[in-house]
């Protein structure tokens, strides 16, 4: 958007330039000496592209943080590692084995978030087989009664999340269909072999399937403008380091705002994605972009729906709901946008 500077306005030359590009201008952060290790793990997929981009980038490094990212296959590796100390920092859906980490006592801190499911034309969606569509078998999501659900990372999954929250929609409940535990970069292989009747699936693999013709969306939008995932930090990481923390926070922030509007698919931000996961260029120009917030909201409202779906499958240990407020620093968001300044 074009903003107009009077002529002769007696303003900084920062503060024209952050007018014109419509941010703030921000605060100098030094970077940590010595320089800071933090050991980042993150499941494979755009809601995590953050941190490729922070990584990829230089901003980590900017801030005086080297950052080992080490990818894997599902949230609850991640709760895993965290607990045992190999690393700081977990990209990971809001998986019930966290929940119930968090009523155990676990000292696990939500730092930060993920991307954010839209409002609308989410790249998240429920596609079920072309066959089955075409054939008329499947026409609505009360059809996939009994049928093979594929969604990645199995029971108390962000995977099984999404697809009960799309099993809703056709008053079904996760125990109704046959329920398969299937790698986001496996879906469109499976799909193409016929293994599977529907997944929940997202960027930029949805897009691989359908552009195949493989499958056909069956819902969409199944989540609006929820957070479903996010940067969870070790207490060893959050209480005993916070000033890498902030650090590791605002460079995420910074990153989302390298991130907006047509910088989404800028070359150096192409490469930093197509560095961690498992796409093509193609893949990503073609899709429907991922939503990340540059003021980086921790949405409590979005984990509240996250925990009652998981304690209604009956995947967490407790039965009373566990408030999110418990289990949430958003100290360092909020630190890292009083550097930056809201966008």
């Amino acid at each position: 958007m074009r903003r107009r500077i009077l002529a002769g306005a007696l303003l900084p030359m920062v503060l024209v330039l952050a007018v014109a590009a419509n941010l703030p201008a921000q605060q100098t952060v030094e970077p940590l000496q010595p320089r800071e290790r933090v050991v980042a793990a993150y499941v494979p997929i755009m809601k995590f592209a953050t941190l490729y981009v922070a990584a990829s980038r230089g901003i980590f490094d900017k801030y005086g943080l080297d950052v080992e990212v080490q990818s894997v296959r599902s949230g609850t590796e991640i709760i895993a590692f965290l607990t045992q100390g190999q690393v700081d920092v977990g990209g990971i859906a809001m998986v019930a084995s966290t929940w119930n980490a968090w009523a155990r006592g676990m000292d696990l801190s939500i730092i930060a978030p993920g991307a954010l499911e839209p409002i609308e034309g989410s790249p998240t969606k429920l596609l079920v087989r072309r066959d089955l569509a075409d054939s008329g078998r499947v026409q609505s999501v009360a059809d996939l009664r009994g049928r093979r659900l594929a969604m990645a990372g199995g029971p108390g999954s962000g995977g099984e999340y999404l697809a009960a929250k799309a099993l809703e929609r056709g008053d079904l409940t996760i125990r109704d269909v046959q329920a398969l535990n299937i790698g986001n970069p496996d879906m469109p292989a499976a799909f193409a072999g016929g293994s599977i009747d529907a997944a929940i699936l997202g960027s930029p693999f949805a897009d691989q399937v359908l552009a195949a013709g493989d499958a056909v969306t069956l819902a969409e939008d199944l989540t609006p403008g929820a957070m479903t995932v996010a940067f969870v930090g070790s207490d060893r990481f959050v209480r005993e380091r916070p000033e890498v923390a902030r650090r590791f926070v605002l460079a995420l922030m910074e990153a989302a705002r390298m991130m907006q509007g047509d910088d989404y698919l800028s070359r150096e931000n192409l490469r930093a994605y197509l560095a961690h996961i498992n796409t093509t260029e193609e893949a990503l120009r073609s899709g429907v972009p991922v939503i990340y917030d540059p003021n980086q909201e921790i949405s409590l409202d979005g984990l509240r729906d996250v925990e009652r779906v998981h304690r209604e499958n009956g995947r967490t240990e407790y039965t009373r709901p566990l408030e999110p407020t418990r289990v949430t620093n958003t100290s360092f968001v909020e630190w890292a946008r009083s550097v930056l300044g809201t966008y």
